[in-house]
């Protein structure tokens, strides 16, 4: 299928297009974040621990602002992301906050062609892995970056979720991993009215698709937990029942929406 082989020329466009939204936007609140805020939630911040002087490589990491958090935090920190428009805006944040992270723009599948060092944490988190069609390579990557006994920890919305139609009314999309998902949509989940539309390929990826891909990959599972909640409102139908805490308002508490793996390479 000619989409799904030019997926990355596509996604790379579709992220180019929504970056400047994005960066606009009251979700990603880039003023509240120049002054000081940080853009890591809670769920992220108990796994990640103290990171003074820790190595962190940041996989897609969109315009940086987790990457500058965690260099706020006191780690080293290497952010990458498919999207030229967003590295460029994770150097002018950079700039603007006084810190100088490294950014890398490349496909994460060719990272090892721009990268040589590995690190004690790989971090990745929300609206990730469904841009990859490849979950063993995937970690592949993962598990090529760590340092022995590094950690790898990851944050991402359940796919339980992606499940459902936008709405949440109707199962749409199958819970496995099936093939390629192409959709097109006008607006974007940080600005639903930005007057932009972009077409995007996606995969759906099981939770033991993940799982024993990492396990697959030389990663010891410590910790896998489940959320009743998204810490974003990023989804439509919505409804906020503690600060930074969203759930779907038919679905009150009834389903996952977020989980997190800690995982250590053996």
């Amino acid at each position: 299928m000619e989409k799904e082989k030019n997926y990355i020329t596509i996604n790379k466009q579709s992220w180019n297009k929504r970056t400047d939204a994005h960066f606009h936007s009251d979700f990603y609140d880039v003023d509240g974040f120049i002054k000081g805020n940080t853009s890591l939630n809670s769920i992220e911040l108990n796994l990640l621990g103290d990171v003074t002087g820790k190595s962190i490589l940041h996989l897609q990491c969109h315009f940086g602002q987790d990457t500058l958090s965690l260099q706020r935090l006191g780690a080293t920190v290497t952010g990458v992301d498919l999207s030229d428009v967003s590295i460029a805006y994770a150097n002018e944040l950079a700039a603007k906050v006084g810190l100088s992270p490294t950014f890398i723009c490349c496909d994460i599948y060719e990272l090892p062609k721009y990268l040589n060092q590995t690190f004690d944490i790989v971090y990745t988190s929300y609206g990730t892995i469904g841009w990859l069609p490849d979950m063993d390579k995937w970690a592949s990557i993962v598990s090529q970056f760590l340092k022995p006994n590094g950690r790898f920890v990851f944050v991402e919305f359940h796919p339980v979720v992606w499940m459902f139609d936008e709405e949440f009314k109707n199962i749409g999309y199958n819970y496995f991993n099936t093939g390629v998902i192409i959709e097109s949509e006008s607006g974007t989940y940080a600005n639903r009215d930005a007057p932009i539309t972009q077409e995007y390929v996606m995969w759906n990826h099981s939770m033991s698709e993940v799982m024993n891909s990492l396990i697959k990959n030389g990663l010891e599972i410590n910790l896998l937990e489940e959320f009743d909640y998204s810490p974003y409102n990023c989804f439509k139908e919505t409804i906020e029942i503690e600060p930074k805490k969203f759930r779907i308002i038919h679905l009150e508490n009834k389903i996952p929406m977020v989980y997190s793996i800690m995982a250590t390479k053996k």
